[in-house]
């Protein structure tokens, strides 16, 4: 008989998250973990294999269940422009509000671990794939309708879109000051003119 796990393994996977998410994998040992998730040694690598393991699960996890539906809500009901001028507002509001500068999960794996595991480094290019196709996606749409005008190249500017976004990330980590974070997302509107 298989043996019945005695957590909630996406609830102990969320927590890793978040432990993840606020100290970065090197700074979170495996006892931090354990102490986060409310599980034992034993249950963690019978569950998960290893730290690393458990890392990547919750950098997938973090993109599944936050990355993409903050995307997705942006576009909800707004036309093109807004949709885009929404999720930096979104942005700025997020790192105001982030009082443990957290920042973005996706980001800060890109600075830490991208450069050294080629596993992660594809992990995070597919994140961030996926924003760059999201924003020119929504360029393409708005210069169909008008929203954005014809002359907006959705190519550059979905590609300058990401830079911004991920500079903003950034910033809101070690310099959350909102007038800059604000002329960011200024910035980002002024290239769908």
């Amino acid at each position: 008989m298989p043996w019945e796990k005695q957590f909630d393994v996406d609830a102990a996977l969320a927590r890793a998250m978040e432990a993840f998410w606020s100290q970065g994998y090197e700074a979170t040992s495996t006892q931090d973990l354990l102490g986060r998730m409310g599980i034992n040694r034993g249950s963690l690598y019978d569950t998960f294999g290893s730290k690393r393991r458990l890392f990547l699960d919750a950098l997938r996890h973090y993109q599944a269940t936050y990355q993409r539906p903050k995307i997705a809500a942006a576009a909800r009901g707004r036309t093109p422009r807004e949709t885009i001028g929404a999720l930096f507002d979104s942005l700025v509001s997020e790192a105001l509000g982030d009082t443990e500068r957290c920042g973005c999960l996706l980001v800060n794996t890109a600075l830490e671990l991208a450069p050294h595991d080629e596993e992660i480094a594809e992990i995070v290019a597919d994140g961030l794939r996926g924003i760059e196709t999201f924003f020119r996606d929504t360029i393409e749409r708005g210069r169909e309708t008008g929203d954005i005008p014809a002359r907006v190249d959705a190519v550059e500017v979905s590609r300058a879109l990401l830079g911004l976004m991920i500079g903003m990330r950034v910033l809101a980590r070690s310099r959350p000051d909102e007038s800059l974070l604000e002329s960011i997302a200024a910035q980002a509107k002024a290239l769908l003119e």
